[in-house]
């Protein structure tokens, strides 16, 4: 055997991805027991084809992704304005390609894409990376990823727009970013979420963020501007609020609540914190959860797939499946440390980020502390489009430790 093949293979990288996708084929069989579908079935046919694509994407050198990566970012875009004509509706979202009895989503494959292409215009400089704290390239950067986000909105599939949203950010701050910048980004969300709890938390998250931007020591007219946008932004929200129809209002209500609409859009939710919560310590047994052999919680095996582990397999069963993600997202995470090439580097970055968003947004979402938004959990929800997506991204996380000495 060639040894050289398999020189400086990241292995363990490879075994924690290999058990997660065992472990969501497991639960994928329970949810589907007694339905006759033959969702299981193409879900491992596709896990085996995807870690045979994994494999060899991993060792495709840097230098060839990085001058291919504007040439399948462009490709990502076309195919996200083709949906849009041609694409199937499903659930109100014009998001498929229908190619028999499977569906192809675009916009799971934009994600790598995009990815890719920003990590190519962030390592494009003699001394590193850009200088992302200048106006002109800090734009760029925003643009490349607006640009897919724009379209999927169309669709509409906020879900998936937020997750590009989601890598944006670390990726910024892993190129140098300032803290101070940062923060003047993600302080809007803390006055919008202020705004929405009540007048007295509005103004509770307006004088924390005025007195971290007094920490930063920066210039006073730009922390006053950065506190009077919050204040504009957090203000709105009330008011646009109250312009909503009141289906609208409870509607929302429900994202936050799901005890307001038991029997609508929090329905999954009540369900799957009733499955989860029954499976006690050890769970109830394979194939032995009354939640989902009984069907309680449609299309389990998609974004609720996370409650049948807790149903079946209890809390410990559900702990070991955050632990193996984390050892996912912790190694992406070293081997972007660890690689001397700056492109690889920004992409395993940008791949942590989206695993962890999703991760957290779909378990949130089973145990009710997250908003309902159509999240899938990574290598273990049913779909083909995601599952091959989230493969090469670990076979590109795989490629940053073998050429981890290439700069």
């Amino acid at each position: 055997m060639n040894k050289g093949l398999f020189e400086r293979f990241d292995s363990l990288l490879l075994i924690v991805t290999v058990l997660v996708i065992g472990c969501g084929l497991t639960a994928i069989f329970s949810a589907t027991y007694t339905s006759g579908s033959d969702y299981f079935t193409k879900q491992i046919i596709f896990a085996i084809t995807g870690i045979v694509f994994m494999i060899l994407v991993s060792y495709l050198p840097p230098r060839h992704l990085a001058k291919a990566s504007y040439i399948i970012y462009f490709l990502s875009l076309i195919l996200l304005v083709l949906v849009l004509f041609f694409g199937k509706k499903i659930s109100g979202s014009k998001s498929w390609f229908s190619i028999g009895s499977f569906g192809i989503q675009p916009s799971e494959f934009a994600k790598i894409a995009t990815v890719l292409a920003l990590a190519n215009f962030l390592s494009k400089s003699e001394d590193g990376f850009r200088n992302i704290n200048r106006l002109p390239d800090f734009l760029k950067a925003v643009a490349i990823v607006l640009l897919p986000v724009g379209l999927i909105m169309r669709q509409p599939d906020m879900g998936t727009s937020l997750v590009f949203l989601s890598m944006l950010l670390p990726i910024l701050f892993w190129t140098g970013l300032s803290p101070f910048a940062l923060f003047c980004i993600l302080s809007p969300a803390i006055a919008v979420t202020g705004a929405f709890l009540g007048l007295n938390y509005f103004i509770v998250s307006l004088v924390i963020i005025g007195l971290i931007l007094l920490l930063f020591k920066k210039n006073v007219i730009l922390s006053a501007a950065a506190l009077a946008l919050n204040f504009v932004i957090g203000y709105s929200v009330d008011i646009l609020y109250n312009k909503l129809a009141p289906y609208q209002q409870a509607r929302i209500k429900g994202v936050f609540d799901p005890e307001t609409d038991p029997l609508g859009s929090g329905y999954n939710v009540i369900q799957s914190k009733v499955a989860i919560g029954s499976g006690g310590l050890t769970g109830k047994g394979f194939l032995q959860g009354t939640q989902t052999q009984l069907k309680f919680i449609p299309e389990q095996w998609t974004d609720f797939i996370y409650c049948m582990i807790g149903e079946e397999f209890g809390f410990i069963g559900s702990v070991t499946i955050l632990v193996l993600y984390m050892v996912i997202i912790l190694k992406l995470v070293s081997n972007a440390n660890l690689t001397k090439n700056n492109f690889l580097s920004v992409a395993c970055i940008g791949f942590a980020s989206i695993i962890l968003f999703h991760l957290v947004i779909n378990v949130g979402m089973t145990i009710g502390i997250m908003p309902v938004i159509g999240i899938p959990l990574p290598m273990m929800s049913y779909g083909i489009s995601s599952l091959i997506s989230f493969l090469v991204m670990i076979g590109i996380g795989m490629s940053a430790y073998r050429y981890r000495n290439q700069y």
